[in-house]
């Protein structure tokens, strides 16, 4: 029998609270319904968290484990949960307890109303100012590049049905974006408030830098709004250059004033080679997508896997044959 409920959980650097995770998991599904599973996957983490999911998964077969061979990010982490999982209704949450498990049935309870997807909006986040901050910029410079209007304050902590999770395991881009992919899916969806802890073990992976190269693979993957924006701006630069081109021309035929040439020229060289070279880079970005596209490499490498039987392989296989 499938498991009415899949939990996946992307692990990285949180080896102090695998083992409550699992607690607060299991207590939270066995008032739901008694078959499910909970799938960790260990993105390369740097300490024994891979250890601590062997020995829970020999307690428990309830739980299952999968080992990346290199650090492939958080979403490629979900990825391959999501490719492995097997249950009815898939709960996607992070590993660090500021999504709180107990909120699982709430979750369910909604989407029993009818939704395919129930996401867990934080009605008052405890992170940080700074990381609420950098949060808050990144969804204003992405609904605008992609003419969308996202709602900060949800992340991946959601549940969507075994139908949406097909559908998603379709879509192999390399950029990926757990949260926005269900949204593009256009299935039926809604999002309830939920109590978000503050963070008590480990610290966020997700530098500034790394939240600004998420930003841009996200609006590039997402959009074209740039290149179309560039394409405007060349547009008024060149009627701004022509206006005052003929400026130029009046002053020296009508005003008798002779046009200081040097200064001028130099300034509009710089400008239009600075904005040539950004240009380029805005279409290097584009191409550098279809580049990493076109090599086909897979999302995420798995060394180890634990749990596991031969039917969830044999699944699995077929799964992966329909994708192809």
């Amino acid at each position: 029998m499938n498991p009415k409920i899949s939990v996946v959980t992307p692990v990285y650097g949180c080896e102090g609270c695998i083992k409550e995770l699992y607690n607060r998991i299991k207590q939270a599904l066995e008032t739901i319904h008694s078959h499910f599973e909970i799938i960790m996957v260990n993105d390369s983490s740097p300490d024994q968290s891979w250890s601590m999911i062997q020995k829970l998964a020999q307690q428990d077969p309830r739980v299952k484990g999968l080992a990346f061979s290199r650090n492939f990010g958080q979403h490629s982490a979900i990825t391959a949960g999501l490719d492995y999982s097997s249950g009815d209704w898939v709960v996607v949450m992070d590993c660090d307890l500021q999504d709180q498990p107990e909120e699982i049935k709430s979750l369910y309870n909604k989407a029993m109303e009818g939704y395919d997807i129930v996401f867990a909006r934080r009605a008052e986040r405890q992170d940080r100012w700074l990381k609420r901050l950098q949060s808050k910029l990144f969804y204003k410079v992405y609904d605008y590049f992609t003419d969308n209007h996202y709602d900060h304050s949800i992340a991946n902590f959601s549940i969507c049905s075994r139908t949406v999770v097909d559908q998603l395991c379709l879509m192999r881009e390399k950029s990926r974006s757990y949260p926005l992919f269900l949204k593009w899916l256009g299935f039926k969806w809604t999002a309830i408030d939920v109590k978000h802890a503050a963070r008590t073990t480990g610290k966020s992976s997700y530098t500034f830098s790394k939240l600004i190269n998420f930003a841009i693979d996200s609006i590039v993957s997402q959009s074209n709004k740039p290149l179309r924006l560039s394409i405007k701006f060349g547009f008024l630069i060149a009627f701004i250059s022509m206006v005052y081109g003929c400026f130029l021309i009046y002053k020296y035929l009508f005003l008798f004033q002779p046009i200081a040439g040097w200064t001028s020229v130099m300034v509009s060289i710089y400008f239009i080679g600075g904005l040539l070279f950004a240009n380029l880079g805005i279409i290097g970005l584009y191409l550098g997508k279809v580049f990493d596209e076109a090599k086909d490499r897979p999302l995420y490498i798995i060394k180890n896997k634990v749990g596991f039987t031969d039917d969830d392989h044999q699944q699995f296989n077929a799964l992966s044959s329909v994708k192809e």
